[in-house]
This record gives C-alpha cells, structure tokens and sequence, in this order.
C-alpha cells in the first residue's frame, strides 16, 4: 500500500485557484462564493475538485454560464 506522500491531491486551496488563473486571493475568496463554482466547504476550510474546476473552467470560456 503507497503512503500518503504518493497519493495524488485531489483538490485545490483557493490560494491555489488564485495562483493558477493570475487572480488575488481575494478575488479567489469572491469566485468561490459563486453561485455554480465547484467549492467544498468543510468546517472553515474550503476546496475545489480539480476535475470539477477544469470542467467549470472551461465551460466559462465557452461561454457556458451555469449551463449543464
């Protein structure tokens, strides 16, 4: 059985949702109170499913607003 150092992560932080558009932290905090936007509330703690992220992302781009 692999440890935990070889697991892959399956979610982001919304520091890293910041990072990885080019937007502040801040503005992270406001898109992840979107209603629509993949975000995960435990407790205080909030995280983003990459494939979730991906899909939302892309469907953004297309111009897919809150479209399934």
């Amino acid at each position: 059985m692999k440890g935990c150092e070889d697991m892959e992560k399956l979610t982001y932080t919304v520091p890293e949702i910041a990072k990885l558009i080019g937007i502040s932290t801040p503005k992270a905090y406001e898109l992840v109170c979107l209603a629509g936007f993949p975000a995960i509330r435990i407790g205080r703690r909030i995280v983003i499913p990459k494939e979730e992220f991906k899909a939302w992302l892309g469907a953004e781009a297309r111009g897919e607003h809150g479209q399934q």
